[in-house]
């Protein structure tokens, strides 16, 4: 072992013939450990104050555990899609992550606590000096792997952990309800199948595509609504209300959503503003932007004119490309500082983001208001959901 002599060293008999006191001193010598001081925290054993010290530790284990089913419920039952103020359902959306986050957190910190009050209570107080010395030798001899296995052991013994079946109870629900909310957690962003294609499925079609017009006119226009802040508040686009350099968000709208007057109507109005892959960033290029501008292949003729329209959904993780550089002719990620040049087919340009912004396809009607001229023919998400093979 290192730092001893082999001379100094017990025979294999000797060894077989130690107790595992005399190993653990052996082990800590051979170490150049000097133990000065070693205690039990409670030397009578059944004592209330130890009793109260392992209920202490099994009551934030239990609320760890109690913390960590909360977020397994909340993440599971609770409402996570989009909603709207004044819905029904706004205020358990609103509170879905916070809650998430406070309940993970707690469990995470109750176990914290715990192991720290078990180590203050229960790990025998002990003042030990260790020499410092260079390793040598490159594996370990008998001598070592016995003395380390009663070093364990004892370790494992003084601690007095095998007898407390309180605290052995409730750290296993609270390391197994705690291991079952980050398992579910992690895997619940992989539960649907992004190649399993519907005819409507989100991962392959928005609100823009003609699929969603209703069955009695399959091929109802769909009009670029500007978003007011009021969902029942309907606003078209026409080409001169946007000024050259500006940027403004809009959402799919048909004619059979209707203008909020009946149940239904309201319900499709909501629909349209509520779904992550709806929002869409309209930019009006400067006459002199768009001259220079490169388009993809197969979407030279998406634009109308000055005319561009990107997907606000991040091609990194999905958040909002909210910002808009008039100078630059950059669309800006907040979240992760992806940026993406609307000269270029919403090619990213810098930060971590790996594909291009999908481009909506315009076009004008004879009401001289823009419209779809289809859906994405690009997946519209995370760089993840690539394109199909």
């Amino acid at each position: 072992m290192s730092g001893s002599n082999d001379k100094d060293l017990p025979s294999q008999d000797e060894l077989d013939q130690m107790s595992k006191e005399d190993l653990v001193k052996l082990g800590t010598n051979l170490d150049g450990v000097e133990i000065i001081h070693r205690a039990q925290r409670y030397p009578e054993p059944g004592t209330k104050v130890e009793k109260r010290a392992e209920r202490q530790v099994a009551i934030w284990l239990t609320v760890s555990g109690i913390s960590a089913l909360a977020c397994f419920v909340i993440f599971i039952w609770n409402h996570w899609e989009f909603a709207l103020p004044g819905t029904d359902d706004y205020w358990r959306y609103t509170l879905n992550t916070p809650l998430l986050g406070i309940t993970f957190g707690l469990s995470i910190l109750s176990i914290g606590i715990a192991m720290v009050l078990f180590t203050k209570k229960f790990i025998p107080s002990e003042i030990s000096v260790q020499d410092r010395h260079d390793g040598e030798g490159a594996g370990s001899s008998e001598v070592d792997r016995k003395t380390i296995v009663a070093e364990l052991g004892d370790s494992l013994e003084s601690s007095t952990l095998p007898r407390r079946k309180m605290i052995i109870g409730s750290g296993l629900f609270a390391f197994g309800a705690l291991a079952l909310t980050g398992v579910v957690a992690g895997l619940g962003g992989f539960i649907k199948n992004p190649w399993a294609k519907g005819d409507k499925s989100e991962l392959w079609h928005t609100h823009w595509s003609p699929i969603y017009n209703p069955p009695e006119n399959p091929n109802e226009t769909v009009f670029l609504r500007r978003d007011t802040g009021n969902p029942y508040q309907v606003t078209l686009v026409r080409p001169e209300d946007l000024d050259a350099g500006g940027m403004e968000t809009v959402f799919p709208w048909r004619v059979s959503d209707g203008l909020g007057e009946t149940e239904h109507s309201r319900h499709k109005l909501l629909e349209g503003l509520r779904y992550v892959s709806n929002p869409v960033m309209l930019i009006r290029l400067r006459p002199s932007d768009t001259a220079k501008a490169i388009k993809r292949k197969g979407q030279e003729n998406f634009n109308y004119g000055d005319y561009f329209a990107y997907t606000k959904v991040c091609s990194h993780l999905g958040c909002p490309t909210s910002l808009y550089e008039q100078r630059t002719n950059r669309i800006l990620c907040p979240c992760h500082q992806s940026q993406f040049n609307a000269l270029e087919y919403g090619k990213p340009i810098f930060g971590p983001a790996a594909r291009a912004l999908a481009q909506l396809p315009l076009t004008v009607n004879d009401q001289g208001y823009l419209v779809a001229a289809g859906d994405f023919i690009e997946p519209v998400g995370p760089a993840f959901w690539e394109r199909r093979s």
